[in-house]
């Protein structure tokens, strides 16, 4: 029997995707980038989208091909204490620890703080409230997903960030040649892009949210192993395609809104989030505030709502008998709560080592799901790849996290190629394969 979902099925799984994907970090991030890329901007656009659109795609892919029922089975062709150390660590970092909490301080700071003003202890607490009361809802109800993603939260936030970005694009306050270059994107704006990509965390999402398309796509019957894969793949294709048009967009409205805010660029703690506040109050006043505030909390909503499902669903199979899903999605929602009320600034701080040190881990695993047809999925190649990967994983955090770890970082840059780059992980990560490669081929297994 032939299965195949149809163009409007596929449609709607992509929106839906995309309505996981796109989050906090994919508002504020690309606007800020444009914001100081400036002329550099194709450049830096490019580097964007490798890792922000490119990489989640392929992590897509990963899943697809090699026809993985989630990051539980991909992660556990390397080994079964790598499987629950990464799965747990990658989906509390998408979870209750950065991203869920990311997506309500999102929301409060750039959609209703300007509404409240400055002291708003008491108000970020009742918004979080609800904010999370809404996410709870929807995510105690995962076979609606489809429904309550694909079909509305999605269109209506694509309505909202749209009438705000044809606004700025066709009355541009500066054309694009008259934007000067800083922030760290002098001297290359193409890794300074790439660099910025990790941030929105889409990279790691990819491996969380392919368990949602499987089980999405099988609930609309198809069943049949390849047919499933190839339905992954054409979803991921739709909403990335998407996704890349808006980052596009997005990253070209804040270079050509510099004029707004060229003298607070450079100030600390200025973020994408107030670019995006201060153009929304240029082009509709008043009124341009609850525009932004309705699509940062539909936007962030939708994301949060994806990730407590992909994290409860996880978790569940990861601990059976520990708490059935209900329990888990209360656990995942009220942590996300606690933490949210910190601060969006102090989240995305706090995350940053973090994501250095997972996002190299998820590319090369996502890389070997991709290519683990021609290698028969060995696990003695996933363990040597993962294995040189992990050790260039550890330079990166201490490269980041610097103080007392400078030393380390001074020695390494000195010998490893593209570690100044935030690439280190690169060469390591090659070397294992090939390594693993060999000992395949002679018949070597790992444990």
């Amino acid at each position: 029997m032939d299965q195949k979902l149809t163009i409007r099925q596929l449609a709607l799984i992509g929106s839906m995707l995309f309505g996981l994907f796109f989050g906090a970090g994919n508002l504020i991030f690309p606007m800020i980038l444009g914001a100081k890329a400036g002329t550099a901007l194709p450049a830096a656009l490019a580097g964007l989208l490798v890792t922000a659109v490119g990489i989640p795609l392929l992590g897509i892919v990963s899943m697809g091909i090699s026809r993985s029922e989630g990051l539980i089975h991909l992660s556990g062709r390397v080994s079964r204490r790598f499987c629950y150390l990464f799965t747990c660590a990658l989906y509390l970092t998408i979870g209750p620890l950065f991203a869920i909490p990311r997506c309500a301080a999102t929301s409060f700071t750039i959609g209703v703080r300007p509404l409240v003003g400055e002291a708003a202890a008491l108000p970020q607490v009742i918004f979080t409230v609800m904010f999370f009361a809404a996410v709870l809802f929807f995510a105690l109800r995962p076979s609606k997903i489809l429904d309550s993603v694909g079909k509305f939260l999605n269109p209506a936030f694509l309505a909202f960030l749209g009438v705000m970005l044809v606004a700025a694009l066709v009355r541009p306050v500066n054309s694009l040649s008259e934007v000067p270059v800083s922030g760290g994107y002098e001297g290359g704006a193409f890794f300074a892009g790439f660099l910025q990509g990790y941030d929105t965390l889409d990279a790691l999402a990819s491996l969380a949210f392919g368990i949602i398309v499987i089980r999405t796509i099988r609930q609309l019957g198809v069943t049949e192993p390849g047919a499933v894969a190839g339905s992954t793949v054409k979803a991921g294709v739709v909403s990335m395609a998407l996704m890349a048009l808006i980052y596009a967009a997005t990253a070209l409205v804040g270079a050509q809104s510099y004029g707004l805010y060229a003298a607070e660029l450079s100030t600390p703690g200025f973020t994408g989030g107030d670019a995006f506040a201060m153009i929304s109050h240029h082009y509709f006043g008043r009124g341009g505030s609850l525009i932004l505030a309705a699509t940062v909390t539909l936007c962030c909503m939708k994301t949060a709502i994806g990730l407590v499902t992909a994290c409860s669903e996880t978790f569940l199979e990861l601990f059976p008998g520990k708490l059935d899903y209900p329990k888990w999605a209360v656990v995942f929602t009220g942590a996300s709560l606690l933490i949210s009320n910190i601060g969006l600034s102090q989240i995305i701080a706090l995350s940053a080592p973090v994501l250095y040190f997972l996002c190299p881990l998820a590319i090369v695993l996502i890389l070997l799901g991709i290519f683990g047809n021609w290698f028969g999925h060995a696990r003695i190649v996933y363990g040597c790849a993962m294995g040189t990967s992990l050790a260039a994983a550890v330079l990166e955090l201490a490269r980041v996290v610097g103080g007392a770890c400078q030393p380390l970082v001074d020695w390494t840059a000195g010998w490893l190629p593209l570690y100044s780059y935030g690439l280190g992980w690169v060469v390591p990560a090659a070397v294992g394969f090939g390594v693993g490669l060999l000992l395949n081929a002679r018949g070597n297994k790992c444990p």
